[in-house]
């Protein structure tokens, strides 16, 4: 047995809203960045977690675990690239977008079965504790509408001018990359220069997302988290638009 595999992981107390997490630097480097175990889901946990580069991810069954994984996979959203294909989506698929319009329908429709998935990470526990941050102001969707239904979005967590991103889906074509280039481009006129997409994906990382090791991760939303977001943000501009020439700003170095 490896010297990692038999590192004790650090137990958190249920009910312990203030109790530490440990140092980022302690996580496991396999599995990548298990920090803790256990804890609870309240509303100053979360935060406290989310605002140190610390995250809930766990199945049905298990125990809360946290992770904070290196390196960490990040999207500037001036450096989002728009392939061909989801230009002609958003020029031409007739899409109406909305921000925190139907919340939980989108929790909901992104903890529903995929393909290929036996299960889902969000569980009633969690799409429990994402309501309560939404209601509390800190977690935000936004919605892609067609003809009326809901066929696409995502939602996450905002933290001064760091969005952190939890999950997306998307019943047509192209509607959860289309609600990606909505938000990058609203955030973009908000002047939040940072989505945390936490760990790699082909769908982030084709559409601009790169991996930075943690420690510049977390010396870069240091100072992110707790920034003024600004009157406009989470607010619908009808006149910004992804598709829209001259809106990029220089991309920020993390």
């Amino acid at each position: 047995m490896s010297r990692q595999a038999r590192r004790m992981i650090t137990w958190l107390h249920a009910g312990l809203a203030d109790e530490p997490f440990p140092p980022a630097d302690r996580a496991w480097q396999e599995p990548n960045g298990l920090l803790a175990a256990g804890g609870d889901l309240s509303l100053p946990r979360l935060l406290r977690a989310y605002r140190g580069g610390i995250f809930p991810w766990y199945e049905a069954g298990q125990p809360i675990l946290w992770w904070s994984p290196n390196p960490r996979t990040v999207l500037e959203p001036a450096a989002l690239r728009l392939s061909r294909s989801l230009r002609k989506s958003i020029r031409n698929g007739g899409f109406e977008i909305s921000f925190d319009r139907d919340f939980e329908a989108v929790v909901r429709a992104c903890g529903g079965p995929r393909a290929g998935a036996t299960g889902t990470w969000i569980t009633v526990e969690m799409r429990h504790a994402y309501l309560r941050l939404h209601r509390a102001g800190h977690a935000h969707s936004l919605e892609v509408w067609q003809d009326g239904t809901l066929v696409g979005g995502l939602y996450g967590i905002a933290m001064g001018r760091l969005f952190c991103g939890e999950s997306m889906f998307s019943h047509v074509r192209d509607a959860s990359k289309v609600a990606l280039a909505w938000l990058c481009r609203h955030m973009v006129s908000w002047e939040w220069p940072l989505i945390d997409s936490q760990t790699p994906t082909p769908h982030m990382l084709a559409m601009g997302a790169r991996e930075i090791p943690r420690d510049r991760f977390l010396e870069r939303i240091r100072t992110l988290v707790d920034q003024d977001p600004g009157p406009d943000s989470w607010q619908l501009d009808p006149q910004i638009h992804p598709l829209d020439d001259g809106w990029r700003y220089p991309k920020a170095s993390a």
